[in-house]
């Protein structure tokens, strides 16, 4: 599924993920927990969260983002 729910109980999906990272609104756990409300409450999400989130900034920045841990 393209926009699968990545956070049930804040119905947050990938897609909410995606757009907050290509429009320069998150770049970290910490943006997407403030803007999104990802992660706050159970927790489980973190994981699946965190890879869109990875996945989203390599897309976003020029060449991709090898080598770059933070």
């Amino acid at each position: 599924a393209r926009f699968m729910y990545v956070c049930l109980c804040k119905n947050v999906t990938c897609g909410q993920i995606r757009s907050a990272v290509h429009s320069g609104a998150a770049g970290t756990m910490r943006d997407l927990s403030q803007k999104l409300g990802v992660a706050t409450q159970c927790g489980k999400c973190g994981r699946c969260a965190r890879g869109i989130l990875e996945e989203s900034l390599c897309q976003r920045s020029p060449g991709g983002a090898q080598g770059n841990t933070t």
